[in-house]
């Protein structure tokens, strides 16, 4: 049922969990994870709150779904991400052999495809859905945490 129509509005679900984690102080991607149409798992960085550098929304969203699934393979499903997975999700993603991505903003220093990470074979990636939004959120909280040090 996902698909090219329907990216933009899970995007959106996935930005209004960035926009949750960045009330809390936590870098703002957020991420949903949708199975036939509907959301199973939503999530968002947790890291500072769990003093956890694994707690990433992607990290989250894995096991919210997993749990929901009953088991390990998120076959049938698609993440959306409001930011390019880093290299430590990528593997998590790879492994869940989650077969299809979604995801906002490029990050050209910290994504998986600038750190040389690869996703499962199997595993459609496409990038720039809301990509201004997704930026433009996460530029926002830099220049205010830039602002308050």
């Amino acid at each position: 049922m996902e698909g090219i129509l329907d990216d933009s509005y899970f995007m959106k679900k996935a930005l209004q969990e960035a926009e949750v984690a960045y009330g809390l102080g936590e870098i703002p991607v957020g991420a949903v994870i949708v199975v036939q149409g509907r959301i199973i798992a939503r999530a968002h960085n947790l890291t500072e709150r769990l003093h956890d550098v694994t707690a990433h929304a992607e990290m989250q969203a894995i096991t919210a779904a997993a749990n929901f699934l009953g088991g390990k393979y998120l076959h049938r499903c698609t993440l959306y991400v409001t930011l390019e997975p880093c290299q430590m999700c990528a593997g998590a993603l790879y492994w869940s052999q989650i077969p299809r991505i979604v995801y906002g903003a490029h990050d050209p220093q910290r994504g998986f495809a600038a750190m040389g990470a690869q996703m499962h074979p199997k595993t459609e990636i496409i990038g720039g859905v809301l990509e201004h939004e997704a930026a433009t959120l996460m530029k926002q909280f830099f220049i205010e945490k830039r602002n308050l040090n």
